[in-house]
């Protein structure tokens, strides 16, 4: 059973029938048992880096995914959920995150230059690590869909694979059993639902 974190910032729905279109199990919870139970989590997330971090705070999530992704539990965040897996949120103001993964959330818009902020539809991967098992059956060069106006930086040694807006953007992120997209992919079609079908399956 797959648990997606309800803590009233995301994709909740969606990210649920894509799971389901796949065969995987799945609720939407903000229960502490059945997040314990759940053999792996997705952390969704849309909107602001400070009010989704004060969210799971003011419902002690924080925590309790700190310890359970410190515990081994295969933790993957999508979208503000994978921003959320870092030290800290650049997006007004400073704002403290999970610490799961090292890097900050910054500002896209610096590098974007010329480009369209937010990076919103479709942009392709440049895999740098193919050994992952997120990657298994995803080539070289596959499209996924991106709405984000932040990207996370100082994080090369967690990089899986990135997209080019302006600069090398972080887009699959991984330290140990915490994983992580930026773009959505159960917006991305049959990539993402290999994605979400290799975490499913134990890629994490």
């Amino acid at each position: 059973m797959i648990a997606i974190v309800d803590y009233g910032v995301g994709n909740l729905y969606s990210l649920r029938c894509s799971l389901e279109h796949i065969g995987a199990a799945s609720v939407v919870t903000r229960e502490e048992s059945v997040l314990r139970s759940a053999e792996r989590i997705i952390l969704p997330g849309v909107g602001a880096f400070g009010d989704a971090a004060d969210k799971l705070r003011v419902l002690k999530l924080d925590t309790l995914l700190q310890s359970l992704a410190a515990k081994g539990k295969p933790l993957m965040g999508v979208c503000l959920g994978m921003q959320l897996l870092f030290d800290e949120g650049l997006e007004y103001g400073t704002h403290k995150g999970l610490g799961l993964i090292p890097g900050r959330v910054v500002p896209l818009a610096p590098v974007a230059v010329g480009l369209k902020v937010p990076h919103m539809g479709w942009n392709s991967l440049d895999i740098q690590k193919p050994e992952d098992p997120l990657m298994a059956g995803v080539r070289q060069g596959a499209y996924v869909y991106y709405v984000h106006s932040f990207y996370a930086a100082e994080c090369d040694a967690a990089l899986v694979a990135t997209s080019s807006y302006g600069a090398q953007v972080a887009a699959v992120v991984r330290r140990a059993n915490v994983c992580g997209t930026q773009f959505h992919p159960e917006k991305s079609g049959e990539v993402g639902l290999s994605i979400l079908a290799a975490f499913a399956k134990g890629g994490a």
